[in-house]
């Protein structure tokens, strides 16, 4: 009878860790935080194909619709932003470091600003 009853207890204990665990994660991940990385394109990510520089590819791949994305060691991240002032400076910024505060989804930055990186 015992066991039965530690089984229920066991559960229990998992229930709950496990919902504590997604409510923080949750809490997590609407918390704006600051990027920093190479600004490039969501079609070529760290690998740009059409010759030139990074900056050109990422500004013609852009202007044929490609989002803009910040590459942060293995990570590629899109960029999501309809504020002018935040897309002015990605195209200043485009094969360059960059600081990108935002919050982030998965692979996606929701954008709230844009400043030179290191």
């Amino acid at each position: 009878m015992s066991s039965g009853l530690q089984k229920v207890g066991f559960s229990l204990a998992a229930l709950v860790l496990g919902a504590g665990l997604t409510v923080s994660s949750a809490l997590a991940a609407g918390k704006a935080q600051t990027f920093t990385g190479q600004v490039s394109d969501s079609m070529c990510g760290a690998k740009h194909a059409m010759p030139g520089s990074p900056a050109e590819c990422t500004r013609a791949c852009v202007g044929k619709g490609s989002k803009y994305a910040l590459v942060s060691g293995d990570k590629v991240y899109t960029l999501e932003t309809s504020d002018k002032a935040a897309l002015d400076q990605l195209d200043k910024l485009a094969g360059d470091q960059a600081k990108v505060t935002g919050t982030a989804n998965g692979d996606t930055i929701a954008v709230t600003s844009v400043a030179p990186g290191k």
